[in-house]
């Protein structure tokens, strides 16, 4: 008799341990790795999925087979220890059982379900979900009583939220992915999730760098230009680039270049109407605008209208791809040379966030834009060359300043001493 007390025993234990773990193991599975196998029929996974739907199901029935199990094995190792050590045995039963099912029953199951929760879980699917039909209605029962109990506090298990994940947890999630995807691939998901926060003023050719056309110019200057411009796309003005008259496609000019009695007005009729970006827009939805309006380029402009600079689609891809080796406008991050003392000769118009990318810098990107417009602001005045200042941490020798802006500057290593004159 003490024999089939012992092995019920050792069952009981185990039945406890399966369902303790179970309980881990389904609760610590990856739900979009589980989607992710549930779409390429995996049964196992869509057994899970199928349970997790209601947890709380899974948790009472869970929870029932272990209270069960271990009130059980209470009750049946009290009774083998008053018949083997009488009165005495029950104060041993209680300590040895509790040490027993402590580590068997839950520490070990559980440790194991959390150290590889999907095996562990795809294994004991089918037994729970039959479990699960065969308890059913005792589950309904205890759920039914217990999610009244949670009502009041605006618990609705039915009304579950769906495990979706905010563009923050996604960029934390893409972040900690270290070992699964490439340092290049992560770069672009990043990118690609930080596309809302960059606005044109982040990613344009500045104004000062824009190539265009003048129609004003004498018609051989025009076909010089025509013919020794490197760039397929040239806005065409009056005078100055607010007199903007539209985008030249140097493919349909070609024609011209070799038509002697060709003129203005014949280049006029190949001009392209402009199309204008408010400064505020981001880049995410700049890139839809582009797409439905099937253009490639567009003129950035402030609140009065004022041209601030220029942006294509290849703009918008290298914030999320990088560079591209083919021949384009003239970016911020072509005006930057790096010295041999480690320091490097700044363009003040090259825009702070390329300036923090290109140099692995972290000066403030809240404020203006520019280099030039970061250093004044700081300065609160417009400064004179080989005025030094420390942003940051990071000392900054102004080199040239015309038209009250800062032209050109030295950026030293962080770990330079130079002081700050402010």
């Amino acid at each position: 008799m003490e024999l089939i007390l012992v092995i019920a025993l050792v069952v009981l234990i185990m039945v406890s341990g399966f369902f303790s773990g179970s309980e881990t193991g389904m609760m610590s599975l990856n739900r979009y790795r589980l989607r992710h196998l549930a779409k390429h029929h995996h049964k196992n996974a869509i057994r899970a999925q199928k349970l997790l739907k209601r947890p709380d199901r899974l948790l009472g029935m869970i929870l029932i087979g272990n209270t069960f199990a271990n009130i059980l094995a209470s009750s049946l190792a009290t009774i083998l220890a008053v018949r083997l050590f009488g009165d005495v045995g029950i104060a041993l039963a209680t300590v040895i059982l509790t040490i027993v099912v402590l580590i068997f029953a839950e520490v070990m199951p559980k440790t194991l379900a959390a150290y590889r929760p999907e095996h562990f879980a795809f294994t004991v699917t089918l037994p729970l979900s039959l479990l699960l039909k065969l308890l059913y209605p005792i589950v309904w029962l205890i759920n039914g009583i217990a999610n009244g109990l949670l009502y009041p506090f605006g618990i609705r298990p039915q009304h579950r939220k769906s495990d979706m994940l905010s563009p923050d947890e996604l960029r934390s999630v893409v972040h900690e992915s270290t070992s699964k995807l490439h340092g290049k691939h992560r770069h672009m998901l990043l990118s690609v999730l930080d596309l809302e926060k960059i606005t044109m003023t982040d990613c344009m050719v500045p104004r000062s760098h824009i190539i265009g056309l003048d129609l004003n110019d004498n018609w051989s200057q025009i076909m010089t230009q025509l013919k020794r411009s490197p760039y397929s796309k040239l806005p065409v003005y009056h005078d100055e680039l607010n007199n903007v008259v539209g985008i030249l496609r140097l493919r349909k000019a070609i024609e011209l270049v070799g038509q002697p009695d060709a003129n203005k007005t014949d280049l006029e009729k190949l001009i392209e109407q402009p199309y204008f970006i408010p400064e505020s827009t981001n880049l995410h939805q700049q890139l839809i605008n582009f797409q439905k309006n099937a253009r490639d380029l567009g003129l950035v402009v402030d609140e009065y209208g004022d041209v601030l600079g220029m942006v294509t689609v290849e703009d918008i891809m290298e914030e999320i791809v990088g560079e591209f080796s083919n021949v384009r406008q003239p970016t911020a991050n072509d005006f930057t040379l790096r010295q041999p003392d480690g320091s490097y000769i700044v363009e003040g118009s090259m825009t702070v966030r390329d300036v923090n990318r290109d140099l692995q810098l972290n000066l403030p990107t809240d404020g203006p834009k520019t280099l030039s417009g970061l250093i004044t602001e700081h300065l609160e005045s417009i400064p004179v060359p080989a005025t030094c200042v420390k942003i940051a941490g990071c000392p900054i020798e102004i080199i040239k300043v015309s038209d009250k802006a800062v032209k050109r500057a030295r950026i030293s290593p962080a770990t330079a001493t130079l002081m700050s004159t402010h």
